[in-house]
């Protein structure tokens, strides 16, 4: 393709006279990965969840140690209350009371079944019991 009688070169003739003919280095050590691999990355973190700094104090106070079992109920209980629209829940799970902030999918506090007898649960617009 010409224009006013001048060829118009092609993008890798371009490149060869900007470039040479030598390949182009990469200078930094970034893994390259595939759009697919990170976002599938990221929905992981996404489903992950997290405890507040006030959270893991209670947790280790009161001495409770949560399993990998009740990590995954509870992860099925957030993604119920998010379906429901519900942003601060109450999750009642194996005698424990959590209070989680569903769109950040993070436990705010945690209390055992000695200290919810009685107990007044605030600032939350749903509850999820499994």
């Amino acid at each position: 393709m010409s224009i006013q009688n001048r060829p118009i070169p092609s993008i890798q003739q371009v490149q060869s006279e900007h470039l040479g003919s030598t390949k182009v280095k990469r200078t930094n050590n970034i893994p390259t990965s595939s759009f697919g691999s990170i976002f599938q990355q990221k929905l992981q973190e996404k489903e992950t969840i997290k405890f507040s700094k006030h959270a893991n104090m209670r947790l280790d106070s009161r001495n409770i140690r949560l399993t990998d079992e009740q990590i995954t109920k509870i992860q099925k209980g957030i993604s119920k209350a998010e379906e429901k629209g519900i942003k601060e829940s109450l999750v009642l799970i194996d005698n424990i009371a959590l209070v989680v902030n569903i769109e950040n999918k993070t436990v705010v506090t945690a209390l055992d079944q000695q200290e919810t007898k009685d107990y007044v649960f605030t600032n939350i617009d749903g509850a999820v019991v499994l």
